[in-house]
Formats: C-alpha cells, sequence, structure tokens
C-alpha cells in the first residue's frame, strides 16, 4: 500500500524556493565577477609584458647590439652570445620583473639572448615574421617554455627599420597568483549572501506566522470561502470587531439589521450605532438587547482568540421582533382567553345556584335570581366605567386585563372622556398596542409608592382612527420633556415600564398603519406617565347594530 507523499509546508517551499533563487544569483554574480577578473589579470599580465618589452626594445645598447648582429653577414658566435651584454641584460630585467622570460633575436629569429642559454643560436618557435614587419603583438602563446602571456615588441636600427624583436612573457600560474584570494574574497561574499537571505526568510516567517497564526496560505484560501459561505448563509448577523475597536467582519445581515454601510475598517464608534450596541460589541457587556430602526435586536458577545492572544470580539445580533410582537399578540389572546374561562366559571357556578333554587322548589327565588343575572350579565369584571365602551372585543379585553392587573393589587378604570363609535376592525394591532402601554402602566403603578394603584384607560375615535391613553400612578419616566408625536422617543421610558422592547415594538406597529405612539407626559406629583398612541384604519367607518338575543 503505497503512502501518500508528505507535502511541505508553504514556509518551507518558500525557504527553499529563497535559497535556490539567493544560490542561482550569487553564482550568476560570482561567474561574472570571476570572468571579469581573469580578463582583467590576462589584460595585466600582457600590459606588463608589453612595457617592459617597449623598455627593452628602446635600449640604446640593446638596440645597437641588435642591430650589428643582423648586419653581420656571418652566423652569430652562439658560445659569444652566452656570455655578452644581451644575454646579461635580459637575465637581469626577467629577474628584476619576475618574467618567466625575456627573448631577444635578429631578423632570422635566432634567439640571441634566453633564459635557457643551450637554445641561444637557435630559431624562436614562435612566429616572428608579423614583428619584424614592424608590428606589436601582444597574445598567449606556448613556446618552449610553455603558455605564457607574451609581448613581442620590434627592434629598431638608427634608421627606424626592424632588425630584431624583443619576446616578454609572464608564466600562466603567476599570471592567475591573485585568483585563489580572490576566489576566497568571492566565496566568504556568496556565504554571506546566502546567510543573510536564510535570516531575513526566517524571521519574515515569523512575522508572518504571528499574522496569521500558522494557517499557511492553502487553509487562508479555505478559511475566506468557508467564511464567505457562513456569513452570507445565516441570517443573523455577524460584526467582528478587535482588540483597538476597527470592524473587521461584517456580513449582509449585520449591516440591514443595524443600517451601517460599509463599515469594514472603519472604527465602531464612528458607525453612529447606540451606546449598549457599542458595549455589548466591545465585550464590556455579553448579552444585551437593543432597538435600532423601531427592530427589536438580540446581541450576543463573545471574545475571540487564538494561541492564548486576544483577538477582539464577535458580536452575533438576531432579529427578535417577530418573535416578540408573536408574543405580545399571543399574551393578548391569553389574557383574553383567561377572562372567558373566568366568566365561564362564574356562570357555571351561578347555574349550579339557579338549579338549586329549582330543585328545591323556590321558584319564586330561582325566577328572581334568573332576572337579576339577566339585567347584570354573566360576570362583573373589576373594572370601573367598563360600561362606557360599546365594541365588544374592548370590552371584553380590557376587562380581562382590569382581573390581571386587580390581582397585582392595581385598579384599572376606564377614563369618563372616553368615547368610541365604531367597532374595532384591527383587533391584533389593537390588542398588541394597549395590551403594551397596559402591562407597562401595571407594571410602572406596582414599581411606584403611591396609593391606592391604579391605571386609566381612555378611548377615543377620530374617524376611522383609534387614540389611546394610559396613565398610571407609578413613579413616572424622571425626565421633563414629553415626547411629541412623530417624534423617534426615547426607549430609556420603556425600561421604567417594562423590559426595553415593548414600547419600540408598539410604535413601530402604530406607525406601519400612519398613527404613532408618544409621551403625553413624563409623570409628576399626582400621577405617574401618561401614554398615547394613535392607529389609523382601527375603526369602522360606521358603527355595527348588534341585536340582542332575548
Amino acid at each position: 500500500m503505497s503512502k501518500t507523499p508528505t507535502r511541505w509546508r508553504f514556509a518551507t517551499r518558500a525557504l527553499l524556493l529563497q535559497l535556490a533563487a539567493v544560490a542561482l544569483v550569487v553564482a550568476l554574480c560570482t561567474g561574472v565577477y570571476l570572468a571579469l577578473a581573469v580578463q582583467q589579470l590576462r589584460a595585466e599580465a600582457q600590459s606588463t609584458a608589453l612595457g617592459i618589452a617597449r623598455t627593452l626594445a628602446e635600449d640604446p645598447q640593446v638596440r645597437t647590439e641588435v642591430a650589428r648582429v643582423s648586419a653581420s653577414s656571418e652566423p652569430p658566435d652562439a658560445e659569444s652570445l652566452r656570455n655578452g651584454d644581451l644575454q646579461r641584460t635580459a637575465l637581469d630585467v626577467a629577474a628584476r620583473t619576475g618574467a618567466l622570460f625575456v627573448v631577444i633575436t635578429d631578423e632570422d629569429g635566432i634567439r640571441l639572448a634566453h633564459p635557457t642559454s643551450a637554445r641561444i643560436g637557435e630559431v624562436v618557435s614562435t612566429p616572428f615574421a608579423d614583428v619584424l614587419a614592424g608590428n606589436e603583438v601582444v597574445e598567449w602563446q606556448t613556446g618552449t617554455l610553455g603558455e605564457s602571456a607574451r609581448a613581442k615588441v620590434p627592434v629598431r636600427d638608427a634608421h627606424g627599420t626592424p632588425v630584431g624583436e624583443i619576446s616578454v612573457g609572464f608564466e600562466r600560474t603567476g599570471v592567475f597568483d591573485d585568483l585563489p584570494p580572490l576566489l576566497g574574497v568571492i566565496g566568504l561574499t556568496a556565504a554571506g549572501a546566502l546567510t543573510l537571505s536564510v535570516l531575513a526568510f526566517l524571521l519574515l516567517r515569523r512575522r508572518w506566522e504571528r499574522l496569521t497564526f500558522g494557517v499557511q496560505p492553502e487553509e487562508l484560501v479555505a478559511l475566506v470561502q468557508n467564511q464567505t459561505a457562513v456569513l452570507d448563509g445565516v441570517d443573523d448577523g455577524v460584526l467582528a470587531v478587535d482588540t483597538e475597536g476597527i470592524v473587521r467582519v461584517s456580513n449582509a445581515a449585520a449591516d440591514r439589521m443595524l443600517g451601517i454601510h460599509t463599515p469594514v475598517g472603519r472604527p465602531l464608534v464612528e458607525l453612529g450605532l447606540p451606546p449598549v450596541l457599542l458595549e455589548t460589541a466591545s465585550g464590556t457587556v455579553a448579552r444585551s438587547s437593543a432597538v435600532i430602526d423601531e427592530r427589536v435586536l438580540y446581541l450576543d458577545s463573545r471574545p475571540v482568540e487564538r494561541a492564548g492572544r486576544r483577538l477582539g470580539d464577535v458580536l452575533i445580533i438576531r432579529d427578535r421582533t417577530d418573535l416578540i410582537a408573536l408574543t405580545e399578540r399571543l399574551e393578548s389572546v391569553r389574557a383574553v382567553t383567561a377572562a372567558l374561562r373566568v366568566q365561564r366559571h362564574e356562570f357555571a357556578n351561578r347555574m349550579h345556584v339557579a338549579a338549586g333554587l329549582l330543585d328545591a322548589h323556590r321558584i319564586p327565588d330561582a325566577r328572581a335570581f334568573l332576572g337579576e343575572l339577566v339585567e347584570r350579565g354573566s360576570v362583573a369584571f373589576p373594572v370601573v366605567g367598563l360600561d362606557l365602551l360599546g365594541d365588544a372585543f374592548l370590552h371584553s379585553f380590557l376587562g380581562a386585563k382590569g382581573l390581571e392587573a386587580g390581582e397585582r393589587g392595581v385598579a384599572l378604570r376606564i377614563a369618563d372622556d372616553t368615547q368610541l363609535i365604531g367597532d374595532i376592525v384591527e383587533p391584533e394591532d389593537v390588542a398588541a398596542v394597549l395590551g403594551n402601554l397596559v402591562d407597562n402602566a401595571v407594571t410602572a403603578a406596582v414599581a411606584g409608592d403611591r396609593e391606592p394603584r391604579w391605571v386609566e384607560v381612555a378611548v377615543l375615535g377620530d374617524g376611522d382612527a383609534l387614540v389611546l391613553t394610559v396613565a398610571d400612578s407609578g413613579p413616572g419616566l424622571g425626565s421633563t420633556e414629553p415626547m411629541s408625536p412623530h417624534s423617534p422617543g426615547d426607549d430609556s421610558a420603556d425600561r421604567v415600564h417594562g423590559h426595553g422592547l415593548g414600547l419600540p415594538l408598539a410604535r413601530e406597529i402604530a406607525r406601519r398603519s400612519g398613527g404613532d405612539l408618544w409621551i403625553i407626559d413624563p409623570g409628576g406629583p399626582v400621577h405617574g406617565a401618561v401614554f398615547a398612541a394613535r392607529l389609523g384604519g382601527a375603526v369602522s367607518a360606521a358603527p355595527t347594530v348588534h341585536r340582542e338575543t332575548p
């Protein structure tokens, strides 16, 4: 079974690639520099040889002696040349300059001076015709003494005619004596460059891994893909803030719920968000609720850490507007259901009394009891002025609220100026708004010190609009400036009368119908806060005629 080959980490691959690139550059630069150095050493050796040859060719003694030998009709005597002035001069110049050889020839190429005295009198092994034609020759040649950098210069007589040549050469190994130290310097420089490259990359990798928390580029691509899929695939808003308060992540749901645009990269405090959201997003508060653009948002803040290092906080935003609105409506239905259950129970008890009187043959008492029951109704709600409400829905709904308020020691009453012509045609909206105002007023009355505790409701009809006012005996809102209609309001007022969620929902329902919700009076020494709400289209244009069942 074959094993899957181990894939190197990106940092390792990048290190090897960088080292290979640096090594290639260093090798290329070393080769070029070495070639230039060799060329320079060759040029220097040739230039030195040419200079020595020229100087020696201009020596009067040398010129005279070479011209004399060349002009003689007899061949030169080799023995006399070995002990002659030309040989001594050539050997002396070679010794002083470090040259491999200094050779002097006549016009026939016969050696008049040579480092090897046995070769004096012989013809040179290298071409000499070009030099005797009056040209200087500088080149690398191989002769009897081996390969050398040599320069050949013609020796001229008094008339300027070439009569011989001076050949000066430097040994190849001598020319490149400076090359090994140069190669050592180049090698040290290359090693230093590679070492600096490795150190620079190690520092860069450490910085990189610290910034990316060890996540490799392939993993970063997967993280981005997963983050995009997750953030755009959920209905909850996600807002990530770093330790400096800068927004780093914000999905479309968060932008929509918070009413912000392009927040990424901007400080959170500059987005115009409520203080409670800023506190939650920064981790000061773990969980809270906020109302933004009439939407009830549940906020959950969670710190983000990796490898023991705090990166910031992630704020989870959930829209609970519809859920709370449904809860408010269900609470209204529950109140009506409870009132009906009380009515049924009370009516059953009275039927038992009537049945008992009939069984006891107390017909006159039973008739009187039933007559009183028909005249008074099946059950009496503990709400003063309830008979002012002609609408059956409001009658039952406020009666049920009166029962609940009575259980908490609060008397619910209907204001004397209540007047409603027509029937309620939007019972759900009315129940949500009126129920919320009444519940908050009862809560405020219970929290207050005034005795007796009470809540007063006034219902007025304005065409097809329903106008509600709710006052209580509570401590008030502690504000001196009441809210006017169509003003945004102060959500902190709702925290006095409830949990900070009901009033925004009620205001949203009222505004959705073309109405509004506001505070008439924040409270004073006589009474608590007075709230008002207007719901458009909540009342029928013409009252419905009800027929009484005989």
